[in-house]
């Protein structure tokens, strides 16, 4: 049985849940779903350029685990962008406020 996951601190509220290729209807695409700590984890590692050991430290997390948050959330972003699935962005019941 796997240990049950640490609350992590989340920094961020997006204003919208929902990003789609422009001109198909939602209904008509495939949806990729961002957890509230990967886009958490893309904004720190990618929009702030923190290093995996600081982001790591704001989200409360190991380095390691902060390592897998991002690459989990990376390559839902990408198939999104290259396969033209709508990318929504879900609530985690892991999350805190910071």
């Amino acid at each position: 049985m796997s240990r049950p996951k640490k609350c992590r601190c989340i920094n961020c509220c997006p204003d919208t849940n929902y990003f789609k290729p422009k001109g198909v209807p939602l209904i008509h695409l495939k949806e990729v779903s961002l957890s509230l700590d990967e886009l958490e984890a893309i904004r720190l590692a990618d929009l702030e350029g923190l290093y995996h050991e600081e982001a790591a430290g704001k989200m409360d997390v190991s380095r390691a685990t902060f390592g897998r948050i991002l690459d989990a959330a990376r390559r839902k972003v990408a198939e999104a962008i290259v396969n033209g699935k709508a990318l929504k962005i879900e609530e985690n019941n892991n999350s805190i406020g910071g």
